[in-house]
Parts: C-alpha cells; sequence; structure tokens
C-alpha cells in the first residue's frame, strides 16, 4: 500500500478536507454533542465544544503521518461540515487492509452523502494508495449504515455475535461488510 496521506477529495456534491481545529464548533453542533449519533459510534457525546477542539487539534497533529486518512466531509454549495469518515485502525495497514469509520449529524441521515462520501474514500484508496481490502463493520441496531456500506459496492461478510454492547447496555452484533481490490476494478 502506498502511504501518501489524507488528500482532498471531492464529489458532486461534498468535499471531503483535512480536518481544522477551527472546525471544532460546527462539529459540535452538528454532530459531535448528538445523542443520537453517539448511539452508533463507540464514543460519548462531546459534552463541550472544548472536547472537540482538543480532538480536532490532535487530528490536525497526526496529518504528519502519512498513514493517517481522516476528512471532514462538507456540503460543497454551503462548505457545511456534516461528519467524518476515515480509516480508523492502522494495524491492518501494513496488509493494505483498510477499516473504515464514519459519523454524520442526524439532519444529514437518509440524503445520500455518507453512500458519496464512502465510495469517493474506496475510489481514492484503491486507486492512488493501492489498497487490497477496504472493510468497515456496523451494530446491528444501525442496519442505515449496512445500506449505505452496500450502495458503496461492499458486500455482506458476516456477523460477530454479541460483540458490542451499545449505548442503553444491550449487547449487539457487530455486521462486517467489505470489498477487495479486484470486485472494485471490475465494476
Amino acid at each position: 500500500m502506498k502511504f501518501i496521506g489524507t488528500k482532498t477529495l471531492e464529489t458532486e456534491r461534498l468535499l471531503l478536507r483535512k480536518i481544522k481545529k477551527s472546525d471544532a464548533l460546527k462539529a459540535f453542533t452538528n454532530w459531535c454533542s448528538s445523542e443520537k449519533v453517539s448511539k452508533y459510534v463507540v464514543w460519548n457525546k462531546h459534552e463541550t465544544v472544548e472536547t472537540t477542539e482538543k480532538l480536532f487539534s490532535f487530528w490536525e497533529k497526526e496529518y504528519e503521518d502519512l498513514t493517517t486518512y481522516r476528512w471532514i466531509v462538507e456540503i460543497k454549495d454551503n462548505h457545511e461540515p456534516i461528519g467524518t469518515i476515515d480509516v480508523v485502525s492502522k494495524k491492518f495497514l501494513p496488509y493494505s487492509v483498510c477499516e473504515i469509520g464514519y459519523c454524520y449529524g442526524e439532519k444529514f441521515w437518509g440524503m445520500g452523502y455518507a453512500t458519496e462520501a464512502l465510495k469517493a474514500v474506496i475510489k481514492f484508496l484503491f486507486e492512488e494508495c493501492e489498497a487490497e481490502v477496504i472493510f468497515a463493520d456496523h451494530l446491528s441496531n444501525n442496519p442505515a449504515s449496512g445500506k449505505v456500506m452496500e450502495k458503496s459496492g461492499m458486500k455482506y461478510e458476516g456477523r460477530l455475535r454479541g460483540r458490542m454492547i451499545d449505548k442503553e447496555g444491550k449487547r449487539n452484533d457487530l455486521l462486517s461488510y467489505s470489498i477487495i481490490k479486484d470486485e472494485y476494478f471490475k465494476n
């Protein structure tokens, strides 16, 4: 895999770019402080904008490492940040395998933005970084995320039973999807 770092990506409606500390207020307002959003991710909602600022400041520094692939997703027309998408684990990178994670504010759900951004990241990782496999998981209580993965060309691989405990304390299955390089280039 080629490690070239985070590069700005553009789709029909979206701009995917590096996160800046100055994005923290909009991110806090649009998704980081949301109970609904944090229900489906491993992190807890941010109680203060300072929490988001500290995280974004840390992430800004990580861009010096060319194995960091992390974007803030914004609507091109109005530059409104709507979420993030990134390669969430570096442990797979030596094998040219990328685990993707994403998160969007609930007022932007159901508009196709997550699929549009995921397709752009998949294209970048296969065509420019020479990844071999891209995968993502979601909690079974979030089937909409699985639909995003399917619409982006990923195939359902399986169910890891009882792997996660959700924010309500209920045990959830983890559903896994992937796409491999050969499948991507055949389409």
